[in-house]
Protein backbone atom coordinates (compact mmCIF):
# COMPACT_ATOMS: atom_id res chain seq x y z
CA UNK A 1 0.00 0.00 0.00
CA UNK A 2 1.53 3.42 -1.22
CA UNK A 3 2.70 5.55 1.70
CA UNK A 4 0.91 8.78 1.22
CA UNK A 5 1.25 12.32 2.49
CA UNK A 6 -1.83 12.08 4.43
CA UNK A 7 -0.90 8.74 5.56
CA UNK A 8 1.86 9.67 6.54
CA UNK A 9 0.73 12.61 8.55
CA UNK A 10 -1.66 10.52 10.09
CA UNK A 11 1.11 8.43 12.02
CA UNK A 12 3.24 10.88 12.53
CA UNK A 13 1.00 13.95 13.38
CA UNK A 14 1.56 17.19 13.22
CA UNK A 15 5.65 17.14 13.29
CA UNK A 16 5.40 14.73 10.24
CA UNK A 17 6.27 18.11 7.70
CA UNK A 18 9.23 18.98 9.92
CA UNK A 19 10.04 15.81 9.30
CA UNK A 20 10.26 15.58 5.69
CA UNK A 21 11.77 18.70 5.66
CA UNK A 22 14.66 17.55 7.66
CA UNK A 23 15.13 14.46 5.63
CA UNK A 24 15.07 16.28 2.18
CA UNK A 25 17.28 18.82 3.69
CA UNK A 26 19.85 16.13 4.18
CA UNK A 27 19.51 14.24 1.57
CA UNK A 28 20.25 17.78 -0.90
CA UNK A 29 22.99 18.34 1.58
CA UNK A 30 24.78 15.12 1.12
CA UNK A 31 24.30 15.83 -2.76
CA UNK A 32 25.10 19.28 -2.68
CA UNK A 33 28.25 18.77 -0.35
CA UNK A 34 30.10 16.31 -3.20
CA UNK A 35 29.48 18.29 -5.60
CA UNK A 36 32.75 20.78 -4.48
CA UNK A 37 33.90 19.12 -1.34
CA UNK A 38 36.64 17.33 -3.60
CA UNK A 39 38.35 20.34 -5.19
CA UNK A 40 40.26 20.89 -1.77
CA UNK A 41 41.57 17.16 -2.26
CA UNK A 42 42.33 17.77 -6.10
CA UNK A 43 46.45 18.36 -5.39
CA UNK A 44 46.67 15.53 -3.33
CA UNK A 45 44.75 13.42 -5.97
CA UNK A 46 46.91 14.15 -8.76
CA UNK A 47 50.63 13.18 -7.12
CA UNK A 48 48.62 10.44 -6.28
CA UNK A 49 47.44 9.13 -9.58
CA UNK A 50 50.29 11.30 -11.57
CA UNK A 51 47.56 13.14 -13.87
CA UNK A 52 47.52 16.77 -14.57
CA UNK A 53 45.33 19.26 -13.94
CA UNK A 54 43.11 19.27 -16.90
CA UNK A 55 42.69 15.41 -16.18
CA UNK A 56 41.95 16.12 -12.32
CA UNK A 57 39.18 18.61 -13.61
CA UNK A 58 36.96 15.92 -14.70
CA UNK A 59 36.53 15.11 -10.96
CA UNK A 60 34.52 18.63 -10.76
CA UNK A 61 33.47 18.53 -14.44
CA UNK A 62 32.42 15.19 -14.84
CA UNK A 63 30.20 15.28 -11.79
CA UNK A 64 28.48 18.81 -12.76
CA UNK A 65 27.77 17.46 -16.43
CA UNK A 66 26.43 14.07 -15.22
CA UNK A 67 23.97 16.27 -12.73
CA UNK A 68 22.93 18.46 -15.41
CA UNK A 69 21.79 15.87 -17.51
CA UNK A 70 19.88 13.09 -14.81
CA UNK A 71 17.75 16.24 -14.00
CA UNK A 72 15.90 15.60 -16.60
CA UNK A 73 14.76 12.07 -15.73
CA UNK A 74 13.14 13.54 -12.22
CA UNK A 75 9.43 13.71 -13.95
CA UNK A 76 9.59 10.77 -15.54
CA UNK A 77 11.04 8.82 -12.50
CA UNK A 78 8.63 9.89 -10.24
CA UNK A 79 5.93 9.75 -12.33
CA UNK A 80 7.15 5.83 -13.12
CA UNK A 81 8.02 4.29 -9.90
CA UNK A 82 7.33 7.01 -7.19
CA UNK A 83 9.04 8.99 -4.88
CA UNK A 84 10.41 7.22 -2.40
CA UNK A 85 11.92 4.37 -5.08
CA UNK A 86 13.11 7.21 -7.21
CA UNK A 87 15.14 9.01 -4.03
CA UNK A 88 16.21 5.43 -3.08
CA UNK A 89 17.61 4.29 -6.22
CA UNK A 90 19.65 7.78 -6.42
CA UNK A 91 21.07 7.56 -2.57
CA UNK A 92 21.85 4.07 -3.54
CA UNK A 93 23.99 5.29 -6.49
CA UNK A 94 25.27 8.22 -4.80
CA UNK A 95 26.50 5.79 -1.83
CA UNK A 96 28.13 3.40 -4.26
CA UNK A 97 30.01 6.23 -5.63
CA UNK A 98 31.42 7.60 -2.50
CA UNK A 99 32.87 3.80 -2.01
CA UNK A 100 33.89 3.51 -5.57
CA UNK A 101 35.69 6.77 -5.29
CA UNK A 102 37.42 6.23 -1.88
CA UNK A 103 38.34 3.02 -2.96
CA UNK A 104 39.55 3.98 -6.24
CA UNK A 105 43.45 2.78 -7.04
CA UNK A 106 43.23 4.87 -10.73
CA UNK A 107 42.32 7.79 -11.95
CA UNK A 108 39.55 6.64 -14.30
CA UNK A 109 37.74 4.73 -11.45
CA UNK A 110 37.94 8.60 -9.74
CA UNK A 111 36.26 10.06 -12.42
CA UNK A 112 34.14 7.40 -13.03
CA UNK A 113 32.57 7.10 -9.12
CA UNK A 114 32.12 11.39 -9.58
CA UNK A 115 30.21 10.90 -12.65
CA UNK A 116 28.02 8.21 -10.92
CA UNK A 117 27.71 10.44 -7.95
CA UNK A 118 27.13 13.58 -9.99
CA UNK A 119 24.37 11.22 -11.86
CA UNK A 120 22.73 10.89 -8.33
CA UNK A 121 22.94 13.96 -7.52
CA UNK A 122 21.24 15.09 -10.31
CA UNK A 123 17.80 13.09 -8.97
CA UNK A 124 18.30 13.73 -5.34
CA UNK A 125 18.30 17.74 -5.53
CA UNK A 126 15.30 18.13 -7.72
CA UNK A 127 13.37 15.18 -5.96
CA UNK A 128 13.52 16.92 -2.39
CA UNK A 129 12.40 19.95 -3.42
CA UNK A 130 9.48 18.35 -5.00
CA UNK A 131 8.97 16.56 -1.09
CA UNK A 132 9.14 19.69 0.31
CA UNK A 133 6.25 21.64 -2.17
CA UNK A 134 4.09 18.31 -1.59
CA UNK A 135 3.77 18.19 2.15
CA UNK A 136 3.78 21.94 2.98
CA UNK A 137 0.30 23.76 2.25
CA UNK A 138 0.59 26.51 -0.34
CA UNK A 139 0.46 29.64 2.55
CA UNK A 140 2.98 27.81 4.13
CA UNK A 141 5.54 26.43 1.19
CA UNK A 142 7.63 30.27 1.14
CA UNK A 143 9.01 29.39 4.58
CA UNK A 144 9.57 25.68 4.43
CA UNK A 145 11.73 26.67 1.15
CA UNK A 146 13.69 29.46 3.07
CA UNK A 147 14.41 26.76 5.68
CA UNK A 148 15.46 24.32 2.83
CA UNK A 149 17.07 27.09 1.05
CA UNK A 150 19.59 27.80 4.18
CA UNK A 151 20.74 24.14 4.43
CA UNK A 152 21.22 24.17 0.17
CA UNK A 153 23.63 26.93 0.84
CA UNK A 154 24.99 25.78 3.53
CA UNK A 155 26.60 22.85 2.37
CA UNK A 156 28.73 24.22 -0.65
CA UNK A 157 29.59 27.07 1.78
CA UNK A 158 31.09 24.60 4.44
CA UNK A 159 32.15 21.72 2.27
CA UNK A 160 35.92 23.59 1.27
CA UNK A 161 36.59 23.60 4.66
CA UNK A 162 35.26 19.91 5.64
CA UNK A 163 36.85 18.95 2.90
CA UNK A 164 40.24 20.31 3.77
CA UNK A 165 39.62 18.88 7.52
CA UNK A 166 39.36 15.70 6.07
CA UNK A 167 42.32 15.61 3.57
CA UNK A 168 44.60 16.47 6.34
CA UNK A 169 43.50 14.52 9.38
CA UNK A 170 42.66 11.30 6.92
CA UNK A 171 43.67 11.67 3.42
CA UNK A 172 41.54 13.06 0.55
CA UNK A 173 39.86 9.49 -0.49
CA UNK A 174 37.56 10.58 3.24
CA UNK A 175 36.32 13.02 0.67
CA UNK A 176 34.57 10.51 -1.42
CA UNK A 177 34.06 8.18 2.13
CA UNK A 178 32.34 11.22 3.77
CA UNK A 179 28.82 10.46 1.22
CA UNK A 180 28.96 7.04 2.45
CA UNK A 181 27.54 7.75 5.75
CA UNK A 182 25.32 10.54 4.62
CA UNK A 183 23.92 8.65 2.10
CA UNK A 184 22.72 5.19 4.93
CA UNK A 185 21.44 8.50 6.45
CA UNK A 186 19.44 9.38 3.61
CA UNK A 187 18.13 5.61 2.99
CA UNK A 188 17.11 5.47 6.55
CA UNK A 189 15.67 9.18 7.00
CA UNK A 190 14.13 8.78 2.66
CA UNK A 191 12.10 4.86 3.96
CA UNK A 192 10.26 6.76 7.08
CA UNK A 193 9.08 10.12 5.55
CA UNK A 194 9.54 9.99 1.99
CA UNK A 195 5.81 9.55 0.07
CA UNK A 196 5.64 6.38 -1.54
CA UNK A 197 3.17 7.00 -4.26
CA UNK A 198 3.36 7.83 -7.52
CA UNK A 199 3.06 11.31 -8.36
CA UNK A 200 0.36 10.17 -11.45
CA UNK A 201 -1.34 7.53 -12.30
CA UNK A 202 -0.82 7.89 -15.98
CA UNK A 203 2.73 6.74 -16.92
CA UNK A 204 4.52 9.65 -18.66
CA UNK A 205 6.26 9.48 -22.10
CA UNK A 206 10.16 10.60 -22.19
CA UNK A 207 11.83 11.75 -25.23
CA UNK A 208 14.73 9.50 -25.43
CA UNK A 209 15.95 10.73 -28.59
CA UNK A 210 16.32 14.12 -27.08
CA UNK A 211 18.08 12.61 -23.78
CA UNK A 212 21.16 10.84 -26.42
CA UNK A 213 21.38 13.85 -28.49
CA UNK A 214 21.86 15.86 -25.08
CA UNK A 215 24.16 12.95 -23.77
CA UNK A 216 26.40 13.22 -26.82
CA UNK A 217 26.58 17.30 -26.99
CA UNK A 218 27.84 17.08 -23.38
CA UNK A 219 30.37 14.26 -23.70
CA UNK A 220 32.11 15.47 -27.26
CA UNK A 221 31.47 19.30 -26.06
CA UNK A 222 33.50 18.83 -22.95
CA UNK A 223 36.30 16.12 -24.21
CA UNK A 224 36.65 18.46 -27.42
CA UNK A 225 37.54 21.38 -24.59
CA UNK A 226 39.54 19.01 -22.16
CA UNK A 227 42.00 17.56 -24.80
CA UNK A 228 42.46 20.86 -27.40
CA UNK A 229 45.64 22.21 -25.50
CA UNK A 230 47.35 18.02 -25.91
CA UNK A 231 46.23 17.29 -29.15
CA UNK A 232 45.75 20.43 -31.12
CA UNK A 233 42.74 22.64 -31.72
CA UNK A 234 42.75 21.62 -35.09
CA UNK A 235 43.48 18.38 -34.57
CA UNK A 236 40.81 16.15 -36.63
CA UNK A 237 39.53 14.21 -33.24
CA UNK A 238 39.19 17.71 -31.29
CA UNK A 239 37.45 19.59 -34.23
CA UNK A 240 35.37 16.13 -35.09
CA UNK A 241 33.91 16.32 -31.65
CA UNK A 242 33.03 19.97 -32.17
CA UNK A 243 31.56 19.26 -35.22
CA UNK A 244 29.62 16.21 -33.39
CA UNK A 245 28.21 18.58 -30.78
CA UNK A 246 27.21 21.34 -33.09
CA UNK A 247 25.25 19.03 -34.95
CA UNK A 248 23.70 16.86 -31.96
CA UNK A 249 23.00 21.28 -30.41
CA UNK A 250 21.45 21.82 -33.97
CA UNK A 251 19.34 18.59 -34.26
CA UNK A 252 18.25 18.69 -30.84
CA UNK A 253 16.59 22.29 -30.89
CA UNK A 254 14.92 21.08 -34.07
CA UNK A 255 13.69 17.79 -32.83
CA UNK A 256 12.34 19.54 -29.50
CA UNK A 257 10.48 22.21 -31.98
CA UNK A 258 8.67 19.58 -33.03
CA UNK A 259 8.43 16.67 -30.99
CA UNK A 260 4.81 15.86 -29.53
CA UNK A 261 6.60 14.94 -26.00
CA UNK A 262 9.59 17.72 -25.92
CA UNK A 263 12.23 17.05 -23.09
CA UNK A 264 11.98 20.88 -23.07
CA UNK A 265 9.39 23.31 -23.70
CA UNK A 266 11.50 26.00 -26.61
CA UNK A 267 8.86 28.76 -25.92
CA UNK A 268 9.86 29.73 -22.82
CA UNK A 269 13.41 31.23 -24.68
CA UNK A 270 10.59 33.34 -26.80
CA UNK A 271 9.28 35.46 -23.53
CA UNK A 272 10.76 38.51 -23.27
CA UNK A 273 13.77 38.57 -21.02
CA UNK A 274 14.05 35.12 -20.33
CA UNK A 275 16.46 34.51 -22.61
CA UNK A 276 18.71 37.16 -20.60
CA UNK A 277 18.19 35.04 -17.46
CA UNK A 278 19.47 32.01 -18.61
CA UNK A 279 22.96 33.84 -20.09
CA UNK A 280 23.05 34.98 -16.85
CA UNK A 281 22.34 31.56 -14.83
CA UNK A 282 24.96 29.92 -17.42
CA UNK A 283 27.54 32.27 -16.41
CA UNK A 284 26.53 32.17 -12.34
CA UNK A 285 27.10 28.77 -12.28
CA UNK A 286 29.93 28.55 -14.42
CA UNK A 287 31.27 31.49 -11.68
CA UNK A 288 30.14 29.52 -8.69
CA UNK A 289 31.31 26.49 -9.47
CA UNK A 290 34.49 27.50 -11.54
CA UNK A 291 36.10 29.22 -8.26
CA UNK A 292 35.25 26.75 -5.74
CA UNK A 293 37.52 24.84 -8.50
CA UNK A 294 40.37 27.31 -9.06
CA UNK A 295 40.64 28.89 -5.19
CA UNK A 296 41.80 26.00 -3.48
CA UNK A 297 44.27 25.08 -6.29
CA UNK A 298 45.87 28.56 -6.06
CA UNK A 299 45.52 28.67 -2.53
CA UNK A 300 47.55 25.41 -2.37
CA UNK A 301 49.93 25.78 -5.68
CA UNK A 302 50.70 29.17 -5.69
CA UNK A 303 50.39 29.88 -1.54
CA UNK A 304 51.70 26.62 -0.77
CA UNK A 305 48.73 26.03 2.12
CA UNK A 306 47.00 23.10 3.70
CA UNK A 307 43.90 21.92 2.16
CA UNK A 308 42.26 23.26 5.78
CA UNK A 309 43.37 26.53 5.10
CA UNK A 310 42.93 26.71 1.46
CA UNK A 311 38.93 25.71 2.95
CA UNK A 312 39.45 27.80 5.67
CA UNK A 313 39.76 30.49 2.89
CA UNK A 314 36.34 29.95 1.55
CA UNK A 315 34.68 29.60 4.57
CA UNK A 316 33.91 33.30 5.37
CA UNK A 317 32.61 33.77 1.78
CA UNK A 318 30.04 30.62 2.02
CA UNK A 319 28.80 32.38 5.44
CA UNK A 320 28.20 35.57 4.11
CA UNK A 321 26.81 34.02 0.86
CA UNK A 322 24.05 32.60 3.54
CA UNK A 323 23.17 35.17 5.24
CA UNK A 324 22.70 37.57 2.58
CA UNK A 325 20.69 35.01 0.80
CA UNK A 326 18.34 35.41 4.07
CA UNK A 327 17.51 39.24 3.34
CA UNK A 328 18.05 39.64 -0.71
CA UNK A 329 14.86 37.97 -1.14
CA UNK A 330 13.28 40.36 0.32
CA UNK A 331 15.02 43.12 -2.40
CA UNK A 332 13.79 41.09 -5.13
CA UNK A 333 9.81 42.17 -4.01
CA UNK A 334 10.89 45.91 -3.43
CA UNK A 335 13.22 46.26 -6.18
CA UNK A 336 13.49 45.51 -10.24
CA UNK A 337 15.02 41.67 -9.80
CA UNK A 338 17.19 42.46 -13.10
CA UNK A 339 19.04 45.17 -11.16
CA UNK A 340 19.62 43.62 -7.76
CA UNK A 341 21.26 40.31 -10.30
CA UNK A 342 23.13 43.25 -12.05
CA UNK A 343 24.41 44.47 -8.81
CA UNK A 344 25.55 41.20 -7.68
CA UNK A 345 27.46 40.38 -11.02
CA UNK A 346 29.38 43.37 -10.70
CA UNK A 347 30.19 42.42 -7.35
CA UNK A 348 31.27 38.71 -8.71
CA UNK A 349 33.46 40.56 -11.20
CA UNK A 350 35.25 42.94 -8.67
CA UNK A 351 36.30 39.77 -7.03
CA UNK A 352 37.75 37.74 -9.92
CA UNK A 353 39.13 41.34 -10.68
CA UNK A 354 41.23 41.84 -7.61
CA UNK A 355 42.06 37.82 -7.29
CA UNK A 356 43.82 38.51 -11.00
CA UNK A 357 46.15 40.62 -8.94
CA UNK A 358 46.68 37.68 -6.07
CA UNK A 359 50.39 36.32 -5.93
CA UNK A 360 52.30 34.37 -3.06
CA UNK A 361 52.78 37.20 -1.09
CA UNK A 362 48.97 38.59 -1.06
CA UNK A 363 47.85 37.92 2.72
CA UNK A 364 45.54 35.32 3.55
CA UNK A 365 42.94 37.59 5.31
CA UNK A 366 42.91 40.04 2.17
CA UNK A 367 42.04 36.93 0.20
CA UNK A 368 39.67 36.34 2.05
CA UNK A 369 38.17 39.97 1.36
CA UNK A 370 38.03 39.17 -2.06
CA UNK A 371 36.63 35.71 -2.30
CA UNK A 372 33.92 37.08 0.13
CA UNK A 373 32.88 39.94 -2.01
CA UNK A 374 32.32 37.27 -4.73
CA UNK A 375 29.94 35.25 -2.51
CA UNK A 376 28.00 38.55 -1.07
CA UNK A 377 27.62 38.85 -4.75
CA UNK A 378 26.35 35.74 -5.50
CA UNK A 379 24.26 36.33 -2.21
CA UNK A 380 22.17 39.41 -4.15
CA UNK A 381 22.23 37.00 -7.47
CA UNK A 382 20.52 33.85 -6.28
CA UNK A 383 17.18 34.69 -5.03
CA UNK A 384 16.18 37.52 -7.52
CA UNK A 385 17.35 35.67 -10.24
CA UNK A 386 14.76 32.86 -9.12
CA UNK A 387 11.91 35.40 -8.55
CA UNK A 388 12.63 37.59 -11.93
CA UNK A 389 13.14 34.73 -14.19
CA UNK A 390 9.57 33.36 -13.07
CA UNK A 391 8.15 36.57 -13.90
CA UNK A 392 9.12 37.15 -16.91
CA UNK A 393 6.82 34.25 -17.98
CA UNK A 394 3.03 32.84 -18.20
CA UNK A 395 1.87 30.64 -15.57
CA UNK A 396 1.70 27.97 -17.87
CA UNK A 397 5.60 28.16 -18.75
CA UNK A 398 5.89 28.78 -14.72
CA UNK A 399 7.44 24.72 -14.09
CA UNK A 400 9.34 24.29 -17.48
CA UNK A 401 10.85 28.33 -16.69
CA UNK A 402 12.31 27.15 -13.50
CA UNK A 403 13.51 23.85 -14.48
CA UNK A 404 15.12 25.58 -17.30
CA UNK A 405 17.46 27.67 -14.56
CA UNK A 406 18.47 24.49 -12.92
CA UNK A 407 19.60 22.95 -16.01
CA UNK A 408 21.37 25.98 -17.04
CA UNK A 409 22.81 26.94 -13.81
CA UNK A 410 24.69 23.30 -13.79
CA UNK A 411 25.48 23.13 -17.48
CA UNK A 412 26.94 26.67 -17.05
CA UNK A 413 29.14 25.09 -13.85
CA UNK A 414 29.79 21.97 -16.08
CA UNK A 415 31.65 23.79 -18.49
CA UNK A 416 32.87 26.60 -16.40
CA UNK A 417 35.26 24.14 -14.90
CA UNK A 418 36.46 22.46 -17.57
CA UNK A 419 37.14 25.82 -19.87
CA UNK A 420 38.99 27.75 -16.70
CA UNK A 421 41.05 24.56 -15.84
CA UNK A 422 41.23 24.42 -19.56
CA UNK A 423 42.75 28.06 -19.84
CA UNK A 424 44.85 27.61 -17.13
CA UNK A 425 46.47 24.14 -18.28
CA UNK A 426 47.45 26.49 -21.48
CA UNK A 427 48.02 29.43 -19.67
CA UNK A 428 50.96 28.08 -17.13
CA UNK A 429 52.49 26.32 -20.50
CA UNK A 430 53.33 29.86 -22.08
CA UNK A 431 54.60 31.17 -19.28
CA UNK A 432 56.35 28.49 -17.58
CA UNK A 433 57.97 28.71 -22.09
CA UNK A 434 58.39 32.26 -21.42
CA UNK A 435 59.83 32.93 -18.14
CA UNK A 436 61.95 29.22 -18.64
CA UNK A 437 63.88 31.07 -22.15
CA UNK A 438 64.96 34.07 -19.95
CA UNK A 439 66.95 31.93 -17.10
CA UNK A 440 70.34 32.35 -19.25
CA UNK A 441 74.23 32.45 -18.24
CA UNK A 442 73.61 35.97 -19.39
CA UNK A 443 70.76 37.07 -17.25
CA UNK A 444 72.51 38.69 -14.48
CA UNK A 445 69.57 38.35 -12.01
CA UNK A 446 69.44 34.69 -12.44
CA UNK A 447 73.32 34.14 -11.87
CA UNK A 448 72.97 36.77 -8.70
CA UNK A 449 69.93 34.62 -7.55
CA UNK A 450 71.30 31.08 -8.00
CA UNK A 451 74.75 32.36 -6.31
CA UNK A 452 72.71 33.64 -3.19
CA UNK A 453 71.02 30.43 -2.91
CA UNK A 454 74.07 28.59 -2.87
CA UNK A 455 76.03 30.38 -0.41
CA UNK A 456 73.36 30.32 1.62
CA UNK A 457 73.15 26.51 1.35
CA UNK A 458 76.81 26.22 2.13
CA UNK A 459 76.42 27.63 4.82
CA UNK A 460 73.76 25.70 6.19
CA UNK A 461 76.52 22.81 5.70
CA UNK A 462 76.27 21.15 1.99
CA UNK A 463 78.73 21.25 0.03
CA UNK A 464 79.76 22.90 -2.90
CA UNK A 465 78.33 20.82 -5.79
CA UNK A 466 75.20 19.72 -3.92
CA UNK A 467 74.67 23.37 -2.94
CA UNK A 468 74.64 24.61 -6.78
CA UNK A 469 72.16 21.58 -7.30
CA UNK A 470 70.10 23.00 -4.95
CA UNK A 471 69.77 26.38 -6.22
CA UNK A 472 69.51 25.25 -9.36
CA UNK A 473 66.57 23.28 -7.93
CA UNK A 474 65.36 26.27 -6.04
CA UNK A 475 65.14 28.08 -9.43
CA UNK A 476 63.55 25.94 -10.95
CA UNK A 477 60.24 25.44 -8.64
CA UNK A 478 60.47 29.60 -8.24
CA UNK A 479 60.02 29.35 -11.77
CA UNK A 480 57.38 26.86 -11.84
CA UNK A 481 55.14 29.08 -8.65
CA UNK A 482 55.90 32.01 -10.79
CA UNK A 483 54.22 30.90 -14.07
CA UNK A 484 51.74 29.71 -12.06
CA UNK A 485 50.68 32.47 -10.74
CA UNK A 486 50.82 33.93 -14.17
CA UNK A 487 48.50 31.13 -15.30
CA UNK A 488 46.03 31.83 -12.46
CA UNK A 489 45.90 35.80 -12.70
CA UNK A 490 45.24 35.54 -16.57
CA UNK A 491 42.19 33.05 -15.72
CA UNK A 492 40.70 35.19 -12.89
CA UNK A 493 40.80 38.18 -14.92
CA UNK A 494 39.24 36.01 -18.02
CA UNK A 495 36.72 35.29 -15.15
CA UNK A 496 36.28 39.02 -14.65
CA UNK A 497 35.36 39.95 -18.08
CA UNK A 498 32.67 37.05 -18.24
CA UNK A 499 30.96 38.25 -15.72
CA UNK A 500 31.03 41.95 -16.74
CA UNK A 501 29.84 41.00 -19.86
CA UNK A 502 26.99 38.92 -18.28
CA UNK A 503 25.45 42.26 -16.81
CA UNK A 504 23.77 42.64 -20.35
CA UNK A 505 21.40 39.51 -19.51
CA UNK A 506 20.14 41.28 -16.04
CA UNK A 507 19.74 44.63 -18.46
CA UNK A 508 17.63 42.29 -20.56
CA UNK A 509 15.64 40.93 -17.82
CA UNK A 510 14.87 44.56 -16.79
CA UNK A 511 13.45 45.39 -20.74
CA UNK A 512 11.62 42.05 -20.22
CA UNK A 513 9.91 42.40 -17.12
CA UNK A 514 9.24 46.17 -18.40
CA UNK A 515 7.76 44.70 -21.41
CA UNK A 516 5.44 42.39 -19.68
CA UNK A 517 3.97 44.69 -17.24
CA UNK A 518 2.92 47.47 -20.64
CA UNK A 519 1.25 44.08 -22.33
CA UNK A 520 -0.57 43.04 -18.96
CA UNK A 521 -1.25 47.22 -18.30
CA UNK A 522 -2.73 47.03 -21.84
CA UNK A 523 -4.63 43.69 -21.70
Amino acid sequence: MPQTVEILTERYGSAYRWLALSSAMICTMAAVLSATIVNVAIPDIMGAFGIDQVTAQWLSSGFLAAMTATMLLIDFLTKTIGQRATMNIALGIFLAGGLMGGLAETADAAIASRILQGASAGIIQPLAMVVVFQVFPPERRGFAMGIYGLGVVMAPGTSPFLGGLLVDGLGWRYTFYIAVPMGFLGLVLTNLFVPSGRLSEIRPRFDWFAFGLLIVFLISLLTAFADGQDLGWASISVMGRFLVAGAAFLLFIWWEHQAEHPLMDMTVYRQPGFMGAVVVSLILGAGLFGSTYLIPLFAQTVQNLTPTLSGLLLLPAGISMMLITTFSGRMADRFEPGMTVGFGLLMFAVSFFLMSFADPNTAFLTLAVYILISRAGMGFIFPSLSAGSVRLLPMNLLQQGSATMNFTRQLGGAFGVNILAVMLDREISYFSDHVTSTQTPANGATEAYVRTVAEMAERGGISDMQAEAVALDHLSRALQVEAATFGFQESFLFGSVAFLASVVGAVMMVRGARKRRRREAMA
